[in-house]
């Protein structure tokens, strides 16, 4: 029996991908034709690989064991491949992450990994809105939101502190009480999980019914506006380390009420966890995170 390379290769490529209007864009042929050689495998093996599932595909039982026992062959080949033509193989991963988490936490990081990984190309699209895998040729996502999206591999970044901080030059730090900043602007993230209303509320102090407010839907504004001085701004330790270390940002606040919460997730379809690239970019991202979490730790300590 002749080998099928070609069908085998395909139904990789649309295995990994979950779609195969997906898969067809990778390989740079039609959908029509990715179907048609995913058929002749299926003929030639003798069993059904793929199933459809809402606009995508998933593996079936077979598929599955399948796809296992020739990633890694398939990955070699194209190592081999690269190697042999005699040029480095660049592999592209797209991620895309909300606008604040690509500025001050994943982009200050982001040179370790391409350092670790020259091999990898990566393309970071920054935007609040939330990822279509089944249109969209992403591979992973760093998403804003509760955690709740049934069908998506979920995984939370980090266990974020938000609290008040302002500029020095504005107020000192532990200068204030709770009450003092109904006195202050403050400045509001209209997005974010942690609003002014519910810290008011943990200080048992009534906020105003109005008060002066200056009002921005990224965070990274809001800590930007915070640096500037033009008031207090409630924010995560996650997206403001950089600012807090280095004295551009103060909690004018003395013992200020604790806000814990994962606001940030790693999100992606199951099946994007079989590709070498996602797992080199989830083993990186996890240890940048342990790197944070242990360095929080020791501050408080």
């Amino acid at each position: 029996m002749q080998l099928p390379i070609k069908a085998i290769l395909v139904f990789h490529a649309a295995a990994r991908a979950g779609s195969i209007s997906r898969a067809a864009a990778e390989l740079s042929v039609t959908p029509s034709a990715v179907s048609q050689q995913i058929q002749l495998l299926e003929v030639q093996l003798g069993i059904s690989l793929l199933a459809k599932a809402g606009r995508g595909v998933v593996l079936t039982e077979a598929g599955e064991r399948y796809f296992s026992m020739i990633s890694e062959q398939i990955e070699r080949i194209e190592e081999a491949t690269g190697t042999i033509q005699g040029f480095r193989s660049v592999t592209t991963l797209t991620v895309r992450a909300t606008p604040t988490l690509s500025n001050k936490w994943l982009l200050p990081r982001l040179g370790k990994l391409l350092d670790q990984h020259p091999d990898l190309e990566v393309r970071l699209d920054g935007t609040n809105e939330p990822t279509d895998f089944n249109q969209e040729l992403v591979d992973i996502e760093l998403r804003h939101g509760n955690g709740r999206w049934p069908g998506l591999f979920v995984e939370g970044i980090a266990d974020e502190q938000f609290m008040p901080v302002c500029s020095p030059d504005y107020a000192a730090a532990g200068s204030l009480q709770p009450q003092d900043l109904l006195d202050h602007r403050l400045i509001h993230s209209v997005k974010s999980q942690a609003q002014w209303t519910t810290w008011f509320q943990l200080t048992e102090v009534a906020p105003q019914e109005r008060w002066s407010r200056i009002l921005f839907d990224r965070s990274h504004m809001a800590i930007d506006a915070a640096i500037r001085g033009m008031g207090i701004a409630l924010e995560s330790t996650l997206m403001m380390g950089d600012e807090l270390k280095s004295g551009r940002l103060v909690c004018p606040v003395a013992a200020p009420p604790e806000i814990r919460i994962v606001t940030q997730w790693i999100v992606c379809p199951r099946d994007h966890l079989r590709q070498k690239k996602v797992r080199i970019f989830l083993d990186w991202l996890r240890a940048e995170r342990d790197v944070w979490q242990a360095a929080q730790h020791d501050a408080v300590s």
